[in-house]
């Protein structure tokens, strides 16, 4: 069976974004992938948990730098098996028709565009997603929704969102529609889950369905209504979790799965 890699969106303060490409392609140089700046490969140890996860699930991650052309975009979105979009600062509220909330921080727009852009390659060719925490909500916006952009000020929330907590301890519970696409990968209705964000779904994007929610009601998962297509966001950061988390281990080897048959 052919090693398939995954699009990864880089990692909190890096500024850049990921996308898979066949190990085949890879060693043949049909797809050629700029290395990814020095200072996000030593600020990498957040990224680290989700190349790791993706590997251990029997992926290959491939990270792409903000850089690419629009000519190598296309050309490595013409190669993705499977997409991956990660964690790390806030998205532009610009690209959902807000003012900057006080509170914003971290906005980097060339990972915006970049992201978007592969995403939206990836859901045209019927890509398997999944996006987790920031990802969640670029999978949103890029769909037409709309973010919280500080679920402490707006909606108000009790629930410690960013936790203090070390990023593999759960922190809250959330809950799942039972029969959702997110459940049955997950092998559960109820989750206990790390928690480390400050913006949030608001209004859903087009064709999105939320699925998992925390105890205040913010949405902590949705998926892509047609149950033909591999399209899940989770708010929380399962690869800190899969050491000893069966569903967190499961989220990443469904992404696999299905990007086999993709």
């Amino acid at each position: 069976m052919r090693e398939r890699g995954f699009e990864l969106g880089l990692a909190d303060r890096l500024r850049g974004s990921v996308v898979v490409e066949r190990a085949e392609h890879a060693q043949r140089g049909e797809v050629r992938v700029d290395a990814a700046p020095a200072d996000a490969i030593a600020a990498g140890a957040r990224q680290h948990g989700a190349t790791a996860a993706v590997q251990q699930a029997g992926g290959v991650p491939v990270a792409l730098p903000p850089q690419l052309s629009a000519a190598s975009l296309q050309q490595l979105g013409a190669e993705l098996d499977g997409l991956l979009l990660t964690g790390g600062g806030d998205v532009d509220p610009a690209l959902f028709g807000q003012a900057p909330h006080p509170r914003l921080y971290d906005v980097a727009p060339s990972r915006d565009t970049l992201e978007t852009s592969v995403l939206n390659l990836a859901l045209g060719r019927g890509v398997p997603v999944l996006a987790v925490c920031r990802g969640l909500q670029v999978l949103n916006v890029a769909l037409d929704g709309t973010l919280y952009q500080d679920v402490a000020t707006e909606p108000g929330t009790q629930i410690p969102h960013s936790q203090k907590e070390s990023r593999d301890q759960p922190t809250h519970k959330v809950k799942v529609t039972l029969g959702s696409r997110l459940a049955e990968t997950l092998g559960t209705d109820e989750i206990e889950v790390n928690s480390m964000h400050h913006q949030a779904v608001h209004r859903l994007g087009r064709g999105l369905t939320a699925v998992a929610w925390a105890p205040d009601q913010l949405v902590e998962g949705a998926e892509i209504e047609d149950p033909a297509r591999f399209v899940l966001g989770v708010q929380w950061h399962p690869e800190e979790l899969v050491g000893h988390s069966e569903p967190a281990r499961r989220l990443f080897s469904a992404l696999v799965a299905a990007a086999r048959k993709s």
